[in-house]
C-alpha cells in the first residue's frame, strides 16, 4: 500500500493537527506492514497559490520560465494519484482550509486526471482512493453548535474529494481546542482513540 501524508498547520509542535494526522499514519502503518509512506508537508514547503501560469500550463502551454511551478504541480499531481491512502492534517483557520491546503487542492483537481465532465456532468477519476483527514478547530462548529453555520472548512473537503470520486472519507476531528487546556486535552485525546481503533 502507498500512503501520501499531508500536513497543512502552521503551528509546529503545538499543532493537533499534525499530531492526530502522525498518529493516524502510525495506526496504518502497524495495521499495514508493508505501507510506504511519502509526506509533503506544505508548509516548509509551500506550493504557489493557483496563478495563470498554472492554468496555461494545465491547458498544455509552457510558458516561458514557469518551469519550475510546472514540475512542482506535476509532482503533487503524481503524489496523489500514485497514492491508495491519503492522509492529511488540516488546521481550520477563519472558518475554512488552510491556504496552503487549498493551494495542494488547486494541483489535484486536473481535469483529465482526477476528473472529467461527460454528458451527465462532472464525474470523479479518484475514486479507488481512501482519504482520512484529520481536523483541528479552535471552537466548535459540529452540527448543533451555535457556531455550526461557520463551518467552512469540513463541509469543503468533503465535497471537493467527492467530486474527485473519492467514497472512502473519513473524518476525525478535534475541536474546541482554543477554550481552555482541560478542552484541548480531552478533544485531542478523543480524536486519538478514533485513530487507534481505524480499521487497515
Amino acid at each position: 500500500m502507498k500512503l501520501l501524508h499531508l500536513d497543512a498547520s502552521i503551528l509546529g509542535g503545538y499543532s493537533a493537527s499534525r499530531q492526530l494526522s502522525a498518529a493516524v499514519v502510525e495506526q496504518l502503518k502497524k495495521a499495514n506492514p508493508g505501507v510506504t509512506v511519502t509526506y509533503r508537508d506544505l508548509v516548509a514547503e509551500p506550493l504557489a497559490h493557483l496563478s495563470g501560469t498554472h492554468v496555461a500550463a494545465m491547458q498544455g502551454a509552457v510558458p516561458e520560465g514557469a518551469e519550475a511551478e510546472i514540475a512542482a504541480s506535476q509532482a503533487v499531481l503524481e503524489e496523489f494519484l500514485a497514492a491508495d491512502t491519503v492522509v492529511i492534517g488540516a488546521p481550520m483557520y477563519n472558518f475554512g482550509v488552510a491556504s496552503q491546503l487549498k493551494a495542494w487542492i488547486d494541483r489535484i483537481a486536473v481535469k483529465g486526471k482526477t476528473f472529467e465532465y461527460d454528458a451527465n456532468g462532472a464525474r470523479g477519476l479518484a475514486g479507488n482512493k481512501r482519504v482520512i483527514i484529520a481536523v483541528s478547530r479552535g471552537g466548535l462548529y459540529g452540527a448543533g453548535a451555535p457556531a455550526a453555520a461557520f463551518e467552512h472548512m469540513e463541509t469543503y473537503l468533503r465535497s471537493v474529494f467527492g467530486f474527485l470520486g473519492v467514497t472512502d472519507l473519513e473524518i476525525i476531528v478535534a475541536e474546541g481546542l482554543n477554550m481552555g487546556p482541560e478542552q484541548r486535552e480531552k478533544a485531542i485525546q478523543d480524536a486519538l482513540a478514533v485513530a487507534a481503533k481505524l480499521a487497515a
